[in-house]
């Protein structure tokens, strides 16, 4: 029997790719319905208009913040641990920047955000320095700048003030209203829609998300094919960096302060929901619609247990978070086992 050629290997390690993402997205959703169903018989509540339209909220905000973390990850770079800091910051000086006009409170909180995620994607790209350690000092920094800058006390926007009240609603405009307004459309369901949409297709059909791949499959390949690596993976944390900026500025317009522990915990949700979409943390396998699914599912799963009471007791905080913590492991280490049985670990 001959061997293998060059482009027969590369061809049977595509339609494994195609197959292992097929598979997950199909596998992730199938989750999604299964818990959706649990949802309908446990709780009476879980169908309302109320508790749907704060899921699709939850699933937006969530969401928002895993389009940037997909680069992130898809690059091979595993994790950006410095969300919870980016969004907590940018909040903060979304607030600050208020007396100078809602624009330039808005355009104030994505600066913050993206030049955070300039300084991750020049050290963590062209210094090389671990991400997961480099995030995680960064993270920490952050949130200690903020309780320095703000002497530990909480930002409240000015209501008085046309920049104050709109920054309050800006986390529940609605972009369409339909049926008296019980049928609505948020606007951050939107964003994350134009936002899956142009992540799908600078993934997908665009040069950048052909050498975010690559790199993500085998870095020191995509380096010696000309690939300007350094700044594929720069780029990738500005990306995160953006989203995060974006999700931090919808959450404190929600919770109407900034402190420093604003998006503490989405960090763990987005890594969750990410890997359980079938982002492979390896690099350069996964999809838009499979991260989707992971966001979709995170949020139920949440939602879900919100309603859950055994003896007109409720599933408190610390409890949904061992549940989601045994569910990250469960995912991790199928995920892994996955890719091994099919050989995929090393394709």
């Amino acid at each position: 029997m001959s061997e293998l050629s060059a482009p027969d290997i590369d061809a049977r390690a595509q339609r494994k790719n195609r197959l292992f993402e097929l598979v997950s997205v199909l596998g992730v959703w199938a989750l999604v319905m299964l818990l959706f169903a649990s949802g309908c018989v446990i709780s009476p509540k879980f169908l309302t208009a109320r508790n749907l339209m704060s899921a699709a909220q939850a699933v937006s905000l969530l969401g928002i913040v895993c389009m940037g973390l997909a680069f992130v990850t898809y690059s091979r770079h595993y994790v950006d641990l410095s969300i919870p800091g980016i969004m907590a910051l940018s909040g903060a000086m979304a607030i600050s920047a208020l007396p100078y006009g809602f624009a330039a409170s808005l355009a104030v909180g994505m600066a913050t955000g993206l030049a955070i995620g300039l300084v991750n994607g020049l050290v963590v790209g062209y210094l090389r320095l671990n991400p997961i350690i480099w995030t995680l000092a960064m993270v920490s920094v952050l949130a200690g700048l903020i309780r320095w800058a703000y002497g530990g006390l909480q930002v409240y926007p000015d209501e008085a003030t046309a920049a104050g009240r709109a920054f309050l609603n800006l986390y529940h405009v609605k972009l369409v209203s339909l049926a008296d307004g019980r049928i609505e459309l948020p606007l951050i369901v939107g964003l994350l829609a134009v936002l899956a949409a142009a992540a799908h297709v600078v993934m997908r059909w665009t040069s950048y998300g052909a050498q975010l791949k690559l790199t993500g499959s085998a870095y020191e390949v995509a380096r010696l094919t000309g690939v300007n690596v350094r700044r594929v993976v720069a780029t990738a944390f500005v990306v995160s960096a953006a989203t995060s900026a974006l999700a931090g500025i919808l959450l404190t317009s929600f919770n109407k302060v900034a402190a420093f522990y604003i998006g503490r915990g989405y960090d763990f949700e987005a890594i969750t929901a990410v890997v359980l979409g079938g982002m492979a943390l390896a690099g350069g396998r996964g999809s838009i619609a499979g991260v989707i699914g992971g966001v979709v599912a995170v949020a139920l799963l949440n939602n879900v247990l919100s309603l859950v009471k055994v003896d007109d007791f409720v599933i408190g905080e610390f409890a949904k978070r061992v549940i989601q913590g045994c569910v990250f492991i469960v995912v991790v280490g199928l995920h892994s086992w996955a890719l091994r049985r099919t050989g995929m670990d090393d394709a």
